[in-house]
């Protein structure tokens, strides 16, 4: 919680105040030490050296001492108190052993507000665990105190007035360390929280970084295939078949258009401020004839049969599908070579989105094993599906993907 949401003006006045305080006495921890002993000394020390004992007073035998006498004792009282914040358990005990010293000498201070002082820091400052070795010196100082107050305003009066100011240092004691421990608790959580959302960010960026680099693998990688098998069979065919070099030619010039138009619109959304982004749709299931259609200009038979109706699926699963079948023509491109018969199946069974790419082409073994394989189940698993790739029973490779159609259930678990 802020300082600004408190909502009363007075309020967030305090707040603010008491804020600025605590940072300055974080750094001038001294000055408010000692600064808390002159108040006392002065509201409580040094009325009592103006204000001798005299006969007319309240009928208990208290010893009168000089001035010198009394400052040096308030000073053995007050002065501990300095360390009450460093050190409370002996700044308590210190102060109670001059208390009980004092009054076993029948000598009263207003001064000795400051017991009350020293447990209340105690408790606030101090060692939960050490708080029940303060209860005997505590105990021997009441007892005393009922026994010389037990003559002027009676024993049970006494006993319940000493009840109430020890049990009001204590529980003011208590709130506040507790008050405390919360706001740290908060400010903790609140650290965390921060770390949490910087991690989220930054899983998040990594997790885009591996989508873009996921697309820019199944553009590039595709498109290059294309164009290099292209380039190939129109470098042999210049001179036989000037035709056909040149129709590979514009092949290769329209290949290169629609690659690069795809890494325009990708890298588009990764500009900060793009003027004109590009709105055009992600590649569909509906793209998969065009798709053939480059793998056979660049050599290979590509029969593609479908079942069901695929336009109804959702396009994140259409994306993912044609990038599964994308990749699984490019290997085979790069792979098996131009003089490849290559069969797709897709087929909507239910729930489910079964792809099937299978060749019968030669298996090459000698070539370096790359992510395009990794990116295909990536993509599967994000819809719940698998991918497996291998050599086929009667030769050649298959690949086959399985998706599951089913909308994902969000879990209600926070």
């Amino acid at each position: 919680m802020s300082i600004q949401d408190v909502g009363h003006p007075w309020a967030t006045t305090v707040l603010r105040l008491t804020h600025r305080v605590r940072q300055w006495d974080a750094r001038h921890r001294w000055v408010l030490d000692a600064g808390g002993v002159l108040l006392l000394f002065l509201a409580f020390g040094a009325p009592d050296i103006g204000d001798r004992q005299d006969g007319d007073g309240p009928p208990i035998s208290w010893t009168d001492l000089p001035a010198p006498q009394m400052l040096l004792l308030q000073a053995a009282l007050l002065l501990p108190l300095y360390w009450r914040r460093r050190s409370p358990v002996l700044a308590f005990h210190a102060v109670l052993a001059v208390f009980i010293v004092q009054w076993a000498a029948g000598i009263m201070f207003r001064a000795d507000v400051a017991v009350l002082v020293a447990l209340y820091n105690l408790v606030l400052h101090g060692s939960l665990r050490r708080l029940p070795w303060a209860a005997p010196i505590l105990l021997v100082a009441y007892v005393l105190v009922v026994v010389r107050l037990a003559d002027a305003i009676g024993t049970w009066d006494a006993m319940f007035g000493l009840a109430v100011f020890g049990t009001a240092a204590v529980a003011l004691g208590l709130a506040i360390r507790l008050r405390r421990a919360q706001l740290a608790t908060l400010r903790e959580r609140a650290v965390q929280l921060e770390i949490e959302r910087d991690q989220r960010s930054r899983l998040a960026a990594a997790t885009e970084r591996t989508r873009v680099a996921r697309e820019m693998h199944d553009i590039v990688g595709h498109s290059l295939s294309v164009i290099v098998t292209l380039a190939d069979g129109g470098a042999y065919a210049a001179d036989t078949a000037p035709a056909r070099s040149k129709e590979a030619l514009q092949l290769i010039g329209d290949t290169g258009r629609r690659s690069l138009a795809e890494l325009r619109r990708m890298l588009g959304v990764l500009r900060e401020q793009a003027d004109e982004p590009d709105l055009s749709p992600q590649p569909g299931l509906a793209d998969l004839d065009p798709l053939c259609q480059q793998v056979r200009a660049a050599g290979p038979r590509v029969e593609y049969r479908s079942s069901g109706n695929l336009d109804a699926l959702d396009t994140g699963v259409q994306l993912a599908a044609y990038r599964i079948v994308q990749e699984a023509l490019t290997n085979t491109l790069k792979h098996a070579g131009t003089d490849t018969s290559v069969r797709l199946d897709l087929r909507v069974d239910g729930d489910r989105l079964r792809i099937t790419v299978r060749d019968n082409g030669t298996l090459q073994t000698d070539h370096e094993p790359g992510h395009g394989l990794i990116g295909m189940r990536e993509r599967a698993a994000m819809y719940g599906g698998t991918v497996t790739a291998g050599p086929s029973p009667g030769g050649g490779w298959s690949v086959e993907a399985d998706l599951d159609l089913r909308p994902a259930v969000e879990s209600d678990d926070p």
